[in-house]
């Protein structure tokens, strides 16, 4: 896989044309999926059914033609793992229930063996690298430590992040301690994913653009990077610039699969993730490709980002606004084309087709 065009695009690899895939690209929207979904009682029990999950992890390449599949997955799996209870409620989105006020409740969360708790994780993987046959490369993932710690301190979903930011500026003990125990987790998850076979990691930390950029480096980036490095053997920012300030964010060392950080309103902290060590960094919709680029000046590979509503425009509008973008993305040291988050449930599975190939189209040098 490593001559494949996602793989180089990631590298910064001279393409043929710009690499296509869409977050959350299996799921709602698609009518054979549904057909899967109501063979299952929910989402985790699909999750936990590697011949159903490798199923609907194929089902957007074999109908849209994108080039990369990422895993059928939920990015709560390895919490629940730890010992958290994850219940899904219809309409409702995910319930968590376990509170986290002291040492005591960190210390009562396990750091599970992913061969173990989430081997139906690492079976799909092998049967989807079956199924694929070495048609296009395979993105693993898991979500980010500020995301996973929130969906664990609010029970949930959140506008503000209260619960959240009030143990990190009032017991930073206990948020330290909950999120080396995570960083832990992901990096043991994400490390087991790659040995079954997946091409590619992401990292969604979908929430993490609720913090201001010193918040970021105070509370989360030492535990990005300490995942980036633990799977990938980047140096941290902390550890190359004892060495030598001037490589910062640069690798030391054969990244093995590439990595790929994801997070929403991170406009402000692009710098920042450019330092992480990952090979590339997903850009959602709230700035313009060029200026994201500019930001992270050359350091990593970009990915994004077009708003997922833009596939209700019109096709012409939308051939237009596709154009723009992929201008923009020649500028970057590699670019994957993607939208700024993921697909909606309503959109129609043949404006999809048409975005990627629109961009297979249009991108061809």
């Amino acid at each position: 896989m490593d001559n494949h065009v996602f793989i180089r695009a990631c590298r910064g690899q001279d393409v043929p044309y710009t690499p296509i895939w869409l977050m959350r690209q299996a799921g709602r929207y698609l009518p054979e999926y549904m057909e899967i979904r109501r063979s299952v009682s929910g989402v985790l029990e699909l999750c936990k059914s590697p011949e159903l999950a490798a199923r609907v992890t194929i089902q957007p390449v074999e109908r849209l033609g994108v080039d990369a599949a990422i895993l059928f997955s939920d990015i709560l799996v390895p919490v629940e793992a730890m010992g958290v209870p994850v219940e899904f409620k219809e309409g409702e989105g995910p319930k968590l229930g376990y509170t986290v006020e002291s040492l005591q409740d960190v210390d009562a969360l396990r750091v599970p063996d992913p061969a173990i708790a989430m081997d139906f994780v690492l079976e799909t993987v092998r049967q989807v690298k079956d199924l694929l046959a070495g048609q296009v490369p395979l993105i693993g993932f898991s979500g980010g430590p500020f995301t996973l710690a929130s969906y664990i301190l609010e029970g949930g979903g959140s506008r503000y992040y209260l619960r959240t930011k009030t143990l990190m500026y009032r017991q930073p003990r206990v948020w330290h301690a909950l999120m080396e125990k995570l960083a832990e987790t992901v990096v043991a998850f994400l490390k087991a994913q790659v040995e079954a076979g997946v091409d590619a990691v992401q990292l969604f930390d979908s929430w993490v653009g609720a913090l201001s950029p010193r918040d970021f480096r105070e509370y989360v980036a030492p535990y990005t990077q300490w995942i980036v490095k633990g799977v990938t053997g980047i140096a941290s920012l902390w550890d190359l610039a004892k060495k030598d300030p001037s490589q910062i964010g640069q690798s030391t060392g054969p990244t093995g699969v590439p990595f790929i950080l994801f997070g929403t309103n991170t406009a402000t902290l692009l710098e920042d993730l450019a330092s992480m060590g990952a090979d590339v960094v997903g850009v959602d919709w709230r700035i313009e490709l060029k200026d994201a680029i500019r930001v992270l000046d050359g350091r990593v590979s970009v990915q994004g980002n077009l708003d997922p509503c833009a596939l209700f425009m019109p096709k012409d509008v939308l051939e237009k606004r596709v154009a723009a973008i992929i201008e923009q993305g020649r500028l970057a040291r590699g670019y994957i084309f993607n939208l700024g988050h993921g697909i909606l449930p309503q959109t129609d599975p043949g404006m999809a087709k048409f975005l990627v190939d629109t961009v297979h189209r249009l991108s061809k040098r």
